[in-house]
């Protein structure tokens, strides 16, 4: 049926098909309409104006008021086959017993409460009746009393007026004789002590004695409690003076003082002078503890004497001044403040002396309970007089307290330092002393690297009490701030950071001061111990501090960066320094062996000399010593015949005719002249060039400052025949072994062609061994 109505007529033309505007218009208000049926959460019936759900007229709603039983089964058997007449059946049955079992349930859980809201209503009746009857006593009772009471007032009426009037004279003769008998009463006062009772009695008689003191009888009451008032102020002023009293006893006084109308005045001056006297008395006894004599009690104890003495001494005198004086206006404020200044002043200078005695020791935790003590106690004083700024001075105490205590972390962790560094030289030390081995370099690098860390993460655990949550002035903003970035992280980390480079560069000093004496597997540590903190150590131990100090300021500070590069810069100057120390105590080895002999009277050598065999051990050794701690590096590609190329050289012609005095026996040619030539030709040698941070670079280094060394002692020497040959042999058997220590074996060819090449221009006979000859020595060598 619905596809039948919107199949359009046989008589529609295409004017009339739903696709055209006018079904258009109608659709885009039935999705408004849709819209705004969901806006509201209405159903389509309730937005239709009819209720959602069945009619409820239909017969055939088992839930509907018109229910029709005959309506419904003759629908059920028209519309249901017979199996779905059957599950209607079953389905109702289960219906049916389901609503007994729930009315049962519903019975029995309620049959309790039936019973007693049933014996609860007889009783209500039972009570009301009682409660009418005891309403209907309290009626007639009330008026009993009414009638009672109406014919007492009519029976008195006519004597009120005189009980009012008599009343009132018995009141007044009661004032005259307490005016009368005021000055007995106040000499009692004055002789019991109760000077309190004295103040009260004469101020409730005062106003009437100067109302009629022109009246003989009050003008001489007046008079005797003016000299009985008199001697009580005397008295007052005297216990007030006297001052054995605590602070309430002398506020007392002086509260009574200015009732008896005392000047305030000076009753103010000597308030804050008493009041000086006993704060004073404490301050000494504070002074008295951090004398030389007597043991100084912990920090703890004398904050704590301080707070309960003096800070609480101060709290009192305070509340009592501003609750007696009030009336003196910002002039008192000020005198007050000026009070609280000078004598904090004082305790504040105490406070430091005894604060500075702390700063030797390593823990941190008695001190910052002590500061938090000291700030805590003084934050009631600085509330009453904000105007003497103590809170203010106590935090400042407490600030320069906490930087004194990063300078001190400071030069504990550079006394750590260098005590690993006395360590490091004594372990080095102890095997040539004992004769057996220690540690090696790469254990004791380990050692000092981890001990400077576990000392950092201890000062920084330290400093840390400074920000805890629990210390109150923890939330102050130079801890939240200042104290963090500037304090902790510069002052201390980046401080030490820099600190312990500059020490190690103190060690690259030139030779006879401070750098001569340095063991040069120390500077060899300390390069690989710098060139560690470049690579992760610096970035660790910032990231830590970072994490654990919450930094919430925005000053500039150090970059990770910048402190990298300071360190690896101090490892480069140390290594560069040990090659040079390395090169020279080589170096100092062929000096003395090349001045010391008498190269013109030298006999044919058979052998290679010992001091070329120590230089090639110290090579050795140093190669070894550095492996420990660098990488091998990198080598150029070497020839197969590297420990052969020195005698070929030396025996190919081009050398033989470098050692004779010309090439040819009828045309003589100057040899320094050949030589120069050469060198025009020959690469240029940089012997002192940076050095890179890895084995082979170190060794390259070395060895050419020492045989740069031996170049320059030939060029000073003048060689015979057989001192030229000798000087063959070495450099022979130096190739032989050098070559495999350096970067490029053709460096060490060329310094040692040089120094041969030098000991035959300077040879006045440069006769050359034979090649078989040096090849056999060195072997045997």
């Amino acid at each position: 049926m619905a596809a039948a109505a919107a199949a359009p007529g046989p008589g529609s033309g295409p004017g009339d098909s739903p696709e055209g505007p006018e079904a258009e218009a109608p659709e885009r208000r039935r999705k408004a309409h849709g819209m705004l049926k969901l806006y509201y959460g209405l159903s389509e019936g309730e937005a239709a104006g009819r209720p959602s759900g069945p009619d409820p007229l239909d017969p055939t709603d088992l839930n509907g008021a018109h229910f029709d039983p005959e309506v419904y089964l003759d629908k059920l058997r028209r519309e249901c086959p017979l199996a779905q007449l059957m599950d209607s059946e079953t389905d109702m049955v289960r219906q049916i017993r389901a609503l007994d079992s729930d009315m049962q349930t519903l019975v029995y859980e309620n049959y309790n409460k039936f019973i007693s809201a049933t014996d609860t209503i007889r009783k209500m009746k039972n009570d009301f009746r009682k409660m009418e009857d005891e309403m209907d006593r309290l009626a007639t009772n009330m008026a009993v009393i009414t009638d009672f009471s109406a014919r007492i007032s009519a029976t008195l009426q006519d004597r009120h007026e005189r009980i009012t009037k008599l009343a009132g004279v018995h009141a007044l003769l009661r004032k005259l004789q307490f005016l009368f008998e005021l000055p007995s009463r106040l000499t009692k006062c004055v002789e019991l002590g109760a000077y309190g009772q004295a103040v009260r009695y004469q101020g409730r008689a005062r106003a009437v004695l100067q109302q009629y003191q022109h009246l003989p009888s009050f003008r001489a009451i007046q008079d005797d409690c003016q000299v009985i008032t008199a001697r009580l102020a005397q008295q007052l002023r005297q216990r007030f003076r006297e001052g054995g009293s605590g602070a309430p006893e002398q506020a007392e006084c002086v509260e009574l003082l200015l009732a008896l109308g005392e000047p305030a005045e000076e009753l103010c001056e000597e308030f804050l002078a008493h009041a000086r006297g006993r704060l004073e008395e404490e301050l000494r006894s504070l002074e008295a503890e951090l004398g030389p004599s007597p043991p100084a009690p912990d920090v703890l104890e004398f904050t704590d004497h301080g707070g309960s003495g003096f800070v609480g001494g101060l709290c009192q005198v305070a509340a009592a001044y501003q609750e007696l004086f009030a009336a003196q206006g910002p002039a008192g404020a000020e005198k007050l403040a000026a009070f609280a200044r000078e004598l904090g002043s004082r305790y504040f200078a105490l406070v430091e002396r005894r604060l500075a005695q702390e700063q030797g020791g390593g823990d941190n935790s008695l001190l910052v309970r002590a500061l938090d003590r000291f700030h805590r106690r003084l934050r009631a004083p600085g509330a009453l007089l904000a105007a003497a700024g103590l809170a203010e001075a106590a935090t400042e105490i407490v600030e320069r307290v906490a930087r004194e205590r990063l300078g001190h972390h400071l030069q504990g962790l550079q006394a750590a330092f260098l005590g690993s560094l006395t360590d490091v030289r004594q372990a080095l030390a102890a095997p040539r002393i004992a004769g057996k081995e220690g540690p090696g370099l790469a254990e004791l690098l380990a050692n000092v690297a981890s001990s400077i860390l576990s000392h950092i993460k201890a000062s920084l655990a330290s400093v840390h009490l400074f920000t805890a949550k629990e210390v109150s002035f923890s939330n102050k903003p130079y801890f939240r701030g200042e104290f963090c970035s500037q304090g902790v992280r510069e002052s201390l980390i980046v401080g030490f950071i820099r600190s312990m480079c500059q020490t190690a560069q103190s060690f690259c000093d030139s030779p006879g001061e401070k750098g001569g004496a340095t063991p040069p597997a120390l500077l060899l540590l300390l390069s690989r111990l710098c060139l560690d903190y470049e690579t992760a150590t610096i970035s660790y131990i910032l990231t830590l501090t970072d994490e654990q100090f919450l930094v919430q300021d925005q000053s500039p500070v150090t970059p990770v960066s910048t402190l990298c590069a300071e360190a690896r810069e101090t490892a480069r100057r140390l290594l560069t320094h040990y090659v040079k120390v390395q090169g020279l105590v080589i170096s100092q080895m062929l000096r003395k062996s090349v001045e010391t002999r008498d190269w013109l009277s030298t006999l044919e050598p058979r052998n290679v000399r010992a001091v070329m065999k120590r230089v090639v051990e110290d090579t050795t050794a140093i190669d070894v010593q550095v492996g420990l701690l660098y990488e091998e590096g990198v080598r150029k590609a070497q020839s197969s015949d590297s420990s052969k190329r020195t005698f070929s050289v030396y025996s190919s012609s081009r050398q033989q005719g470098r050692y004779a005095p010309s090439y040819t026996p009828s045309a003589p040619m100057d040899t320094n002249l050949l030589s120069n030539i050469q060198k025009l030709f020959s690469e240029r040698i940089d012997v002192f060039s940076p050095v890179e941070f890895n084995k082979v670079s170190v060794l390259t280094g070395i060895i050419k400052i020492s045989l740069k060394t031996l170049l320059e002692c030939v060029r000073l020497r003048t060689f015979g025949r057989f001192g030229l040959q000798q000087v063959q042999v070495d450099c022979h058997f130096l190739q032989l072994y050098l070559w495999r220590f350096v970067a490029d074996e053709e460096l060490v060819h060329l310094l040692l062609d040089e120094v041969v090449a030098s000991a035959a221009l300077r040879c006045p006979d440069p006769v050359p061994m034979e090649p078989s000859v040096v090849e056999v020595i060195c072997e045997r060598g």
